[in-house]
């Protein structure tokens, strides 16, 4: 029985993963489509300033499924770095490390919010469990208490969504807040107790060559063995099979020239909004509506490019507090250990926004002289301004979970599922909180459901469920 031809969409870690995992097994062709230059999607790495630079902070945790590191130990080899975690939060004007350390939290935590989180706590062991409403606020209120929402999570999630945390689903607490009662948080900070430490807590693995290497490195593979890959590659129409069994019809430009292709099956990682946009013929008026309805908060990364060998010793530092504008700050050069080049270092700073917000508008000297001030805020400031500044603008950053927004994804979800030979799956594609680990595990478990007589949609059921259960690593 000759391979089915899969066409997958999208070449972040979900859809590189997948060509290499099909192409490994021999189950399929492949081709991947990719509207960029280069894979890795929001999860990739570019040059700039000498450095390979990612978008954002990123690691891989120790959370990732044994069999999915095992390849990547594989694909990567010596360049995949085992590091320790170094990062601190700034919490009402103190520098708290991050993980949390019980030395540190004795020492440097705000004496106020110490005894209010002693006195939540309190209140909470003798209070009885009573039922709260589906909200990200009130969830979190109840299980952390008052100090700790009021001082760190609900500035955050203002910051990081740009509503009211009252305006949020409860989902958005379950999938996004990992120590989301007094319980978990104690035992995160254990975690940092020789004796009570597992293996891998307080690290992470992070390629030499930047984040971005992960889904280079399986890209490559899975070209090495036959899968095509198409960059710059723009998908413009999906045209289903006409009759069952048929098969699909791809449109995209590529270098301003159309190009057509068919397949048997399309797996999608991008967006679902845009999925259902770019399907030919009659989408019901209720998908296109529910599309409308899915709302992603954009991100603007601000590197700033500086002439010292290094800023700080920290890997990244977190903003809560609603008094600077930028929410994270990372020097990628101490992710990698790096003392190349010397001179030099870069930081990037996240500033989560909407597009009809001003700072989308700012240009790059704006948006970096609103980062020196931010930096100047906490006491960061810098000896002398940056030698030049770059801008990246992602579209798609985070999925706000607003009260509601299940109906609107499931709608999508429903039309998906019920077209024959479409898969849509990754964090663009199930509109999910993950890290790039569990985009991977979406991509095998989507190539073991693919079996000769067909795609098993009882399995990926299966599989949908445990993915329904993870919870994002900070």
């Amino acid at each position: 029985m000759p391979e089915p031809h899969i066409a997958i969409l999208g070449a972040g870690p979900a859809g590189a993963g997948a060509a290499y995992q099909l192409r490994r097994t021999g189950k399929a062709r492949v081709t991947v489509l990719e509207r960029n230059a280069t894979v890795g999607g929001n999860a990739g790495s570019f040059e700039a300033a000498g450095q390979r630079l990612d978008f954002g902070s990123h690691r891989l945790h120790p959370a990732c499924d044994p069999a999915i590191l095992r390849d990547i130990r594989a694909l990567l080899g010596p360049d995949l770095l085992d590091r320790p975690r170094h990062g601190r939060i700034r919490l009402r004007g103190r520098w708290i490390h991050f993980p949390l350390k019980p030395i540190d939290l004795l020492l440097r935590l705000d004496p106020g919010f110490g005894l209010g989180v002693m006195r939540d706590a309190t209140s909470k062991l003798f209070r009885r469990s009573r039922e709260v409403a589906d909200a990200f606020d009130a969830i979190l209120q109840e299980n952390l208490g008052k100090t700790i929402c009021e001082d760190f999570y609900f500035p955050y999630a203002r910051k990081i969504w740009g509503v009211e945390p009252s305006a949020l689903s409860g989902i958005q607490a379950h999938r996004r807040v990992s120590a989301g009662s007094f319980q978990k948080l104690i035992k995160k900070v254990l975690t940092q107790v020789p004796g009570f430490r597992p293996a891998g807590s307080g690290r992470f693995f992070y390629p030499r060559r930047g984040f971005g290497q992960i889904t280079e490195a399986y890209a490559e593979a899975a070209v090495q063995r036959g899968a095509r890959l198409e960059l710059e590659a723009s998908v413009t129409a999906l045209v289903p099979p006409a009759e069952k069994n048929g098969r699909w019809t791809i449109r995209f430009r590529k270098k301003d020239e159309p190009h057509t292709i068919e397949a048997d099956q399309v797996w999608s990682t991008i967006p679902i909004p845009l999925l259902a946009k770019l399907q030919e013929g009659a989408v019901p008026q209720d998908v296109l509506a529910a599309a409308q309805n899915i709302r992603y908060r954009a991100m603007i990364l601000v590197y700033l490019h500086l002439d010292v060998d290094r800023f700080t010793e920290f890997d990244a530092h977190y903003f809560p507090d609603e008094t600077t504008t930028i929410t994270r700050l990372s020097e990628p050069k101490n992710y990698a250990a790096e003392s190349e080049p010397r001179g030099r270092t870069t930081l990037c700073a996240e500033l989560p926004c909407a597009f009809d917000n001003a700072h989308w508008q700012m240009d790059e000297a704006a948006l970096g002289q609103l980062v020196v001030n931010d930096l100047h805020t906490v006491g960061l400031p810098l000896t002398r301004p940056p030698v030049a500044v770059s801008i990246k603008r992602l579209p798609q950053a985070y999925p706000i979970y607003l009260h509601g927004y299940e109906r609107h994804f499931r709608v999508l979800d429903d039309w998906a599922n019920n077209i024959p030979g479409l898969l849509t799956y990754g964090r663009q594609g199930l509109f999910a909180h993950d890290n790039t680990h569990h985009a991977l595990a979406m991509a095998y478990g989507a190539a073991d459901c693919l079996e000769p007589h067909g795609f098993d949609a009882g399995r990926w059921a299966d599989y949908r469920a445990v993915f329904e259960t993870h919870v994002v690593e900070d």
